[in-house]
């Protein structure tokens, strides 16, 4: 019995030294979990935090106050005479509201001296002249301001879209299309209703509000004193607002944007984010941004709610004031009745055009911080036009210091004229290359492509084959190194030359609303209907054939629905009507079927005859068609020859042609 009770208790230390040790591997794994999960939320927060401030730093600019102002003047100096009609005739009809007042005093006094009903009568039939001039002066005037607005709206409208489609693709793509859409539309919008309402009103208001305070000191320049010392209080309430004003707008305007751009990237991603049960992130993302642009237009309020009380105060304190002087100055004789109750009137009336000019400079911050957004695109990075390299001036013929680029009114360096290719020859010398924030993703690479050559780049995915189509097509300039055609840098040259040289055709293509020929001319304007019916042939598109109306049928949610292939094959069409020399295809081809795809491809390639083809190739059968294939791994060019020698070479190449063909086909062919 001892005996057992012994070895029970030995059992049961064991058990206990075991449940212990448990413990504290449990307690162990729970804090390294722990420590994970806290590593983990650290790294992602870090993320966060790091694309944040990539994404801030990559917004596009804003212009500064003084290029506002500029380009304002601009505006105006582009339809002066109506801009000069519209402040003669406001000026008029300022006058024309003068006169009734000063009528009524002397109707006034008349009237105390005992005079004739006849003097009352005329001097009633002239202020009813006076306001029906006033009255046709103030239309004509509004008429005249409002087409003055919609012109320079139009004005204001195309400058934004020729300066948006003149940004640099990259640009576009690190700011994000929420930023330009918003602009685009509601900073747009806001300018256009600035000119088109409030400048017009805020001339009129302005001009009367000088005539009335004119009017007032020619009256009385005792009375005149005391209505503007009754105004003292509306000139430190609008100082204190707009000290605030603009900074508070644009932040208003930023946050907008953001709020643009995370719903556009949330629908335009809609699958990607169900698939991989991302709706918690982008509704949190989407909660974050909109109460950021609550509080945003809570601050613009509340710079409002302190401006207007001041304002709505500060009107009848000048009329107090001249009430009480003119009772002084009428009882010591100094004055008559007539003029106190004229100048009186002019005060009161003072109220309708300050309120007008007042609610119109709190919409000018606000339109104002548009303007600055819709201006800013042209201080919006452009490629820095460096000399060719057989353009580069020698050390003696280097400009000096004292000999710089001229500087335009928006901050940029005014490029020189661009140099023309001398020929179709690509070269790429010493390339490297890093998105913002990431690593390197091209590291020294060096290739020549052959005019009228067809070459093909493979390589696993995430080898940098993209990146390099990007830095072929001029979207983004190496890091080191240069992409030259012609002995120029590719990223140098101006968009239509560039669009002459090289066009990128990508899986990602756009079907613009308009008729099947709306589609295609953009590529070609002076296209004949068979150039392009040939031009849909060559990439394979029968279907064009059978639609209702032809090159009429209407695309879009109300006409013909295209699918993706077909909207590949409309891409496609207008490369081909385009005729640059050199095209890359960037999983052009991806959406078609195998067959169709190497149909299509061929087809291109007798059409392009002598045309530069480079193919980033995911399909082998394109690098099997190609005069070079280029294999990209890390980032670095590896290998580089026909597919008949890199096969029989045994290296990478043969190895992924063997994985996607099997061995057979890579003896057989």
């Amino acid at each position: 019995m001892t005996a057992r009770k012994g070895t029970d208790g030995k059992m049961s230390a064991r058990k206990t030294t075991v449940g212990k040790t448990t413990a504290r591997k449990t307690t162990a794994r729970k804090t390294s979990a722990h420590k994970t999960t806290a590593r983990n939320r650290a790294r992602e927060s870090a993320h966060e935090s790091a694309t944040a401030s990539a994404r801030k730093s990559a917004q596009l600019p804003i212009a500064e106050p003084a290029d506002v102002r500029r380009a304002a003047g601009r505006l105006i100096r582009a339809d002066g005479r109506a801009f000069a009609a519209a402040l003669a005739l406001n000026a008029l009809a300022a006058g024309a509201g003068l006169v009734g007042p000063w009528l009524l005093g002397r109707i006034i006094d008349e009237v105390r001296a005992g005079g004739d009903v006849s003097v009352v009568d005329r001097l009633a039939l002239a202020i009813l002249v006076c306001t029906v001039a006033q009255l046709l002066l103030a239309r004509s005037a509004r008429y005249v301001g409002h087409r003055f607005g919609e012109r320079t709206l139009a004005r204001v409208r195309e400058e934004f879209v020729d300066r948006a489609l003149a940004l640099p693709a990259s640009t576009v793509e690190r700011a994000g299309t929420g930023d330009l859409t918003a602009r685009g539309t509601a900073d747009v919008a806001a300018v256009g209703t600035t000119l088109r309402d409030a400048g017009p009103e805020l001339l009129i208001s302005t001009a009367q509000a000088l005539f009335i305070l004119g009017a007032v000191f020619a009256v009385d320049p005792l009375l005149g004193c005391c209505g503007m010392l009754g105004l003292l209080g509306i000139w430190f309430a609008m100082r204190w607002y707009l000290r605030r004003a603009r900074t508070a707008y644009l932040a208003e305007g930023t946050a907008n944007s953001d709020v643009a751009e995370i719903l556009a990237a949330t629908a335009s991603g809609a699958r990607t984010v169900e698939a991989f049960g991302l709706q918690r992130r982008r509704v949190t993302a989407s909660r974050d941004a909109l109460e950021t642009s609550r509080r945003r237009r809570l601050h613009t309020l509340f710079l409002r709610t302190v401006l207007w009380p001041i304002v709505e105060v500060s009107y009848t304190v000048p009329v107090v004031a001249v009430l009480l002087m003119g009772g002084v100055l009428l009882e010591r004789g100094a004055l008559s009745l007539g003029a106190v109750v004229a100048a009186a009137l002019y005060l009161r009336q003072l109220g309708e055009p300050l309120d007008t000019i007042l609610m119109r400079v709190e919409q000018l911050q606000s339109s104002s911080a548009s303007f600055a957004r819709v201006e800013g695109l042209a201080r919006a990075p452009r490629p820095a036009r460096a000399p060719s390299p057989a353009q580069a001036p020698s050390p003696a013929q280097a400009p000096s210091p004292a000999r710089r680029p001229e500087v335009s009114s928006a901050g940029s360096s005014t490029p020189a004229t661009p140099a023309t290719p001398v020929d179709d020859r690509i070269d790429v010398t010493g390339v490297r290359y890093a998105y913002p924030g990431g690593g390197e993703v091209l590291r020294g690479v060096d290739l020549t492509v052959r005019p009228g050559e067809r070459l093909a780049v493979v390589g696993p995915s995430g080898a940098g084959k993209t990146t390099l189509s990007r830095l072929l097509a001029g979207i983004d300039a190496p890091r080191t190194g240069t992409v030259t055609v012609g002995r120029v840098p590719i990223a140098d040259l101006d968009p239509e030359q560039l669009r002459r040289q090289v066009v990128l055709v990508t899986q990602e293509h756009h079907v613009f609303l308009g008729t099947v020929r709306d589609n295609l001319l953009i590529a070609e304007p002076s296209a004949t209907d068979e150039d392009l019916c040939a031009a849909l042939a060559a990439v394979g598109a029968d279907w064009a054939d059978e639609l209702p109306h032809g090159l009429d049928t209407e695309l879009g949610p109300d006409g013909h629905r295209t699918d993706g292939s077909q909207a590949q094959q409309l891409a496609l069409a207008r490369v081909v009507l385009a005729d640059p020399h050199t095209l890359i295809l960037d999983e052009a081809t991806a959406l078609l079927d195998p067959t169709t795809a190497r149909h299509t491809e061929r087809a291109l390639a007798a059409v392009l005859e002598g045309r530069t083809v480079i193919a980033i190739a995911h399909r082998l059968h394109t690098a099997h068609d190609a005069d070079r294939v280029a294999v990209m791994e890390e980032g670095r060019l590896t290998e580089l020859g026909t597919h008949d020698g890199l096969v029989a070479a045994g290296g990478a190449y043969a190895a992924l042609w063997r994985t996607w063909h099997g061995e057979s086909a890579a003896v057989g062919d």
